[in-house]
């Protein structure tokens, strides 16, 4: 499983001229899922960003994480996470210039793992929106820092 991270100031998601998720600030997670990716490294790597301290504190220091900035925190702005499937993650362009996707998920299983990325997300307490599985999706965003991190799975 790869998880493509962005800080970000807001995101949104537009299908079909309609926005499906749109999140101020917070978290942009570009996610891949492999064939053989289950439910024990999706937990992981969901816990794995929401506890990921690239935010900064009151010392302008990333120490922060999506966790800290939630609404309990006293005097903390709140900030969400946004969560987009992106198969082409698992693109191999190792050979010749058209990339393989072999190694990304079939959408039976990939759809499953996407959806619980979603529900695991807002069980923990994080304002969570995501795009829509396999649709044609076009993403905007404002980047924070620039502050983008790449995580994988064991």
């Amino acid at each position: 499983m790869k998880a493509l991270i962005q800080r970000v100031l807001s995101a949104k998601v537009v299908v079909e001229g309609k926005a499906v998720g749109e999140i101020g600030p917070g978290i942009l997670t570009f996610l891949g899922i492999a064939h053989s990716d289950t439910e024990k490294e999706l937990q992981w790597l969901i816990q794995k960003i929401l506890k990921l301290r690239i935010f900064e504190d009151e010392q302008c220091k990333m120490n922060l994480s999506l966790l800290d900035l939630q609404g309990s925190n006293p005097g903390a702005q709140s900030h969400s996470h946004l969560i987009v499937s992106q198969f082409t993650l698992y693109g191999d362009t190792a050979k010749g210039n058209r990339p393989s996707f072999v190694n990304a998920a079939s959408p039976a299983i990939a759809q499953p793992l996407y959806e619980k990325a979603l529900e695991l997300s807002k069980a923990s307490g994080v304002k969570t929106q995501g795009g829509i599985f396999q649709a044609d999706m076009k993403v905007t965003l404002i980047n924070d820092g620039p502050v983008t991190f790449v995580i994988e799975s064991e």
